[in-house]
């Protein structure tokens, strides 16, 4: 029995909630995990699983275990760290998720940059705008915007980003501008976004001068999603007004086919993190790639420019 692979998947099990799951998240046959698990409890000879057909409980026995081993493998990743960082070249896997417009329209171009930096460090990007699980999903960090509500986890502030009121041009041709914001809830239709998480739909927000309007958009007709992408692609195509990101927009305001309503109001800006367990600070890899994603979105940092 390889007793460190058994550590790694028996973690994984307790943390994932399922067998099938470790076996997903760590690449490997589901019978080998079940080998795996078989052979611990023989060597440990204590039962580390309650297993039904519908959920796998940890015991108290392998409650207690968990907590060692995940001591013992933190320690095993903090070693190969070290000797990671005495060859100057982090190495390994790494599992990333953002969201769509963000891995689209800023990381992906830039991804190359990061691969000539650190050749040795294999990327495994996941992309969408879904929630995450860091341990039971098996990634390393994301890349999120909003409030944080774990406090369990480390985050790194990224950039705040700056929002604005748009409508194709053909629309605003047909339709006009509205005056004030208002008029979204009577005379527009919009371009709504909602949370696959939770199912809510956002609103639209306007400040100005200490004045706060928030338009409930959910009583309008119009189209609604749930994929940053997505919501841009109707933006463009005329179904409606929508807010959205300024360096979603921009590039379409340049060419003409967006026009900018409202422009005297603004949305407070959106804090984006990358975020992740503290088991995984001391990794060489992801260090560096958070210092990376720091640097590349500097520039789309609107803190202190209103």
């Amino acid at each position: 029995m390889d007793q460190m692979q058994a550590l790694r998947v028996f973690v994984r099990i307790a943390e994932s909630g399922g067998f099938s799951k470790a076996a997903d998240t760590l690449n490997i046959p589901r019978p080998t995990v079940t080998k795996l698990i078989q052979d611990l409890e023989s060597h440990l000879r204590i039962k580390l699983f309650q297993r039904s057909t519908r959920k796998v409980v940890v015991t108290d026995e392998g409650q207690a275990y968990y907590r060692r081993a995940v001591k013992v493998l933190a320690d095993v990743d903090e070693m190969d760290t070290l000797f990671a960082d005495a060859r100057g070249a982090p190495r390994g896997r790494l599992r990333v998720d953002v969201g769509s417009s963000l891995a689209n329209l800023i990381l992906l171009p830039n991804l190359p940059s990061f691969r000539a930096m650190y050749p040795e460090i294999q990327l495994e990007v996941g992309v969408g705008d879904r929630h995450v699980d860091l341990i039971g999903d098996a990634v390393d960090c994301v890349i999120r915007g909003g409030d944080l509500t774990d406090t369990s986890l480390i985050a790194r502030h990224v950039a705040s980003l700056d929002w604005g009121t748009y409508a194709a041009a053909p629309y605003v041709a047909a339709r006009g501008k509205p005056a004030h914001p208002a008029a979204l809830q009577t005379d527009h239709d919009v371009v709504g976004y909602f949370s696959s998480l939770t199912g809510r739909v956002m609103p639209l927000l306007f400040e100005r001068d200490g004045e706060r309007v928030d338009v409930d958009v959910r009583s309008r007709h119009g189209v609604f999603v749930n994929e940053s992408t997505a919501h841009l692609t109707a933006l463009v195509s005329g179904l409606g007004v929508a807010q959205t990101f300024g360096f979603m927009a921009r590039p379409h305001l340049k060419t003409g086919a967006l026009v900018q309503l409202l422009p005297e109001w603004s949305r407070p800006l959106h804090p984006l993190h990358i975020v992740f367990h503290p088991s995984r600070n001391q990794s060489a890899r992801l260090r560096a790639f958070v210092d990376w994603v720091v640097a590349l979105f500097a520039p789309y940092d609107c803190t202190g420019r209103r």
